[in-house]
Order: C-alpha cells, then sequence, then structure tokens
C-alpha cells in the first residue's frame, strides 16, 4: 500500500486530503497520478491529467518517473508560483 496525500487547490477540487492505494502495477509516480485519473468521476481526470502536477515522493521533491515502492508516500501539489 502507498500513502497519497493532495494539497491545496488539489485536495479542494477532490474534495479529499488523502488516501490509501495498492501499489501492485503502479511503477512509478505518473503511474499513480494516471491511475488516478482513471477513476469515474471527471473531477479526478480533470486534476490528476495536469501535466503541471508537483509530487513528492516520501516528503522529496520528484520528477514523474521516479519508481515508487510498496510503503512510500506520494503527494500532489499544484504548480507554485512566485512574486
Amino acid at each position: 500500500m502507498i500513502q497519497v496525500l493532495f494539497f491545496a487547490s488539489i485536495r479542494e477540487a477532490l474534495g479529499v486530503s488523502d488516501l490509501e492505494m495498492d501499489a501492485a502495477g503502479l511503477a512509478t509516480a505518473a503511474d499513480v497520478a494516471k491511475s488516478l485519473a482513471a477513476r469515474a468521476d471527471g473531477a479526478w481526470h480533470e486534476v490528476m491529467g495536469r501535466e503541471d502536477l508537483l509530487i513528492a515522493v516520501n516528503q522529496t521533491v520528484v520528477k514523474a518517473d521516479h519508481q515508487i515502492e510498496d510503503g512510500d508516500e506520494v503527494a500532489f501539489f499544484p504548480p507554485v508560483t512566485g512574486g
């Protein structure tokens, strides 16, 4: 199992802050996002299908091709802007 966390506008759009997923068949952080985007609810497809999502695995920002393992924590953030 992996723990998946959602932050800021992603959490608001999906109406959930976290969930657990079976890690079987999920090799990368991008696989997690794709699996979530495939959910029947249109909001999941719209939010998790974005290519500009920031991803952290075990509290370290990673690229989408980062390998995940059973027991990992995967977090999704909206793009951050500064000013």
